[in-house]
């Protein structure tokens, strides 16, 4: 099958998950998912699939994004995916990158997201059946040729220990951080809400930890959030992280602020509990940027009003990310053409 064929097949699922007629299909999906995922409710199974079809799936951003890599490999390799299951369909990426560049999957999906992960290859299949011979699910990816993991930064150890000696891209925890001037408006702070809250802030392109000005004051930003409340006051495990870190911090008088259902509160550690966003404070733009500098292994994204920090994306869009933008920065269809 020539890469031509291979990217017609995924303009061609991206055209459909856009399409009214598979509308009824796709909320049913998202019902079924949340079923097996209660963090998986349906308005973000469809957010997800949305991004999948307007971020990545359209004609133009494949033949770009292609434009630069091999169009065939040497010889096609087996390579193993472990899938994340975090958010939905966090695994796609990887699925896609292997067909596309003419490999075969072997694919360990994660329980967590293994309702739609199943939905998008079957699609896929049912667009181009051949993509059928080169998709296998898998426990144990020990045939692989080369090895796609990514998990916590336990789990990468046992991945470097057991795919070490075999070409592989093991990716570790990070996360995304916010940074604040002082001078936003409640446009940009919706913005950063979405960046905070989306997928309940477990993804790594969600926003856990916050860079603001000495004396910043929050008020704003977290009334800014008010209206949000019942998405989150009304999901029982959201609620049960809220209470359980609320409760800590009011018996170890931890300062903190909170909105009733978000709470803030200072750290340097990048990675916040659900329900809780860190903040750091600053003195200048140059000590903002050494603070980013000295933790940049552990950030996936840097996010900021408009964009303005260099490398950063606006408030908003840490969500969607594009082709091109790999998880840990490591390209990983430059790795395949290279298998």
């Amino acid at each position: 099958m020539h890469q031509s064929e291979r990217l017609d097949t995924f303009i061609a699922l991206g055209e459909y998950l856009r399409s009214p007629e598979s509308a009824s299909e796709r909320e049913e999906i998202g019902y079924r998912a949340n079923f097996y995922n209660n963090w998986f409710i349906p308005t973000n199974v469809a957010k997800a699939l949305a991004a999948l079809a307007n971020d990545m799936l359209t004609a133009q951003n494949l033949t770009h994004w292609l434009s630069v890599y091999n169009p065939e490999p040497a010889e096609p390799k087996t390579v193993g995916v472990a899938m994340a299951g975090n958010i939905p369909a966090v695994g796609f990426h990887d699925l896609l990158c292997v067909l596309i560049s003419g490999h075969t999957v072997l694919a360990k999906t994660s329980s967590q997201d293994l309702v739609l992960i199943q939905y998008l290859i079957q699609k896929i299949t049912d667009i181009n059946p051949v993509f059928a011979e080169r998709i296998t699910f898998a426990e144990r990816l020990n045939a692989a040729d080369a090895f796609i993991a990514t998990g916590s930064d336990n789990t990468a150890r046992y991945f470097s220990y057991y795919f070490g000696n075999r070409p592989h891209i093991i990716r570790r925890n990070r996360t995304s951080v916010g940074l604040l001037m002082g001078e936003e408006d409640t446009v940009q702070f919706d913005g950063l809400g979405e960046d905070i809250l989306s997928y309940f802030g477990l993804g790594c392109r969600n926003v856990s930890s916050l860079l603001v000005p000495e004396g910043y004051d929050f008020v704003p930003l977290l009334q800014t959030l008010d209206p949000l409340a019942p998405t989150y006051r009304n999901l029982s495990k959201w609620v049960n992280n809220y209470d359980y870190n609320k409760s800590i911090y009011l018996v170890n008088g931890v300062h903190h602020y909170d909105n009733g259902y978000l709470m803030l509160t200072e750290s340097t550690g990048l990675v916040s509990p659900i329900s809780v966003v860190h903040y750091q404070t600053y003195r200048d733009h140059e000590h903002a940027a050494s603070i980013l500098a000295e933790q940049a292994e552990k950030i996936q994204v840097v996010a900021s009003a408009n964009g303005w920090f260099p490398g950063s994306v606006a408030f908003g869009q840490t969500q969607h990310p594009g082709l091109s933008d790999y998880a840990d920065g490591v390209d990983t269809m430059a790795f395949l053409a290279e298998l």
